[in-house]
């Protein structure tokens, strides 16, 4: 068996087995593993303190900082064992441990008729959402990158569509599935902090200057799709929090670049917020500014 299927096999049995587990068990053991991966991943746990420097602000003091960064892997740990156990939750579960906040915006925004565009940071557990809103009526699109192995990425794309998700990679052909679905009316969720492209739209996000995907704007700005932007909180308790935010001004207002680097920033500004409401929920452990990029030499 190559590594490839060996770990596909792995996470297929320990999420069979998180599943199988009493959810405080399975939380538990979320905590111990975020531990550990704190402990042993080094260069992982330096990317994660200076990006949350920069949310936390330059004067925390190293012991806050070190506490935090912990608290975010086990933040992270807890969203891949949420994850594994979502597909065996019966969705009335689903919808009844669901405190939100704004859902009207998107209720209003399918009602308009010319599809809604949702760009979310990397916070909670944007899965947890989609199964919710499509439990509600309003299954949705959403484009991921691709993850190793592809017989995982493949099962994740399997498990998201029982729950109404339909996953697309992203790839050429994603930015016409996008349209598509829009010109049908229907909802597309977008994960926008990270520009992996390095090639986006730039602006200025909590202090910096970077770059973020251009797309969200882009295609609300093509199509006249309603553009929101939202979170889903992991917690508190057994609970999740959807906010959702009011519709960001798509109207026209110079040429079609600047108002896609208009909208674009926006986007990071409300990011910011959303951010800042759970810092150890940010799941980013790869450089997002410049300064943190590795350099190649010539």
């Amino acid at each position: 068996m190559n590594k490839g299927r060996l770990v596909f096999h792995l996470y297929l049995n320990l999420g069979r087995a998180l599943s199988a587990l009493p959810e405080p068990v399975a939380l538990a053991a979320a905590a111990a593993i975020g531990d550990v991966m704190f402990s042993v991943r080094r260069h992982h746990r330096d990317m994660v303190t200076r990006n949350l420097r920069r949310v936390l602000g330059g004067d925390v003091d190293e012991a806050s900082l070190d506490r935090w960064a912990k608290r975010a892997f086990r933040a992270y740990a807890r969203y891949w064992v949420e994850g594994a156990r979502l597909g065996s939750t019966p969705m009335t579960e689903v919808v009844q441990r669901f405190v939100t906040e704004g859902f009207e915006h998107l209720v209003d925004g399918m009602a308009a008729g010319n599809g809604v565009v949702i760009a979310l940071p990397h916070v909670g557990s944007w899965e947890y959402g989609g199964a919710l809103i499509a439990a509600k009526g309003f299954p949705m699109t959403a484009v991921a990158e691709r993850i190793e192995p592809p017989e995982l990425f493949d099962y994740f794309v399997a498990q998201r569509a029982a729950m109404g998700i339909t996953v697309v990679p992203l790839g050429p052909d994603s930015g016409g599935a996008v349209l598509r679905t829009l010109r049908q009316g229907g909802l597309v969720g977008l994960l926008c902090d990270r520009d992996l492209t390095e090639n986006g739209i730039e602006v200025e996000f909590f202090g910096e200057i970077t770059t973020m995907p251009a797309g969200p704007a882009s295609v609300a700005l093509r199509t006249g799709a309603t553009l929101l932007t939202a979170a889903v909180y992991s917690g508190p308790g057994r609970n999740h929090l959807a906010l959702v935010q009011p519709p960001i001004d798509t109207q026209r207002t110079g040429t079609f670049r600047s108002d896609v680097q208009r909208i674009t920033q926006e986007i990071a500004t409300r990011f910011e917020g959303l951010i800042r409401q759970a810092p150890e929920q940010w799941h980013v452990f790869q450089p997002l500014w410049p300064g943190d990029r590795p350099t190649t030499t010539p």
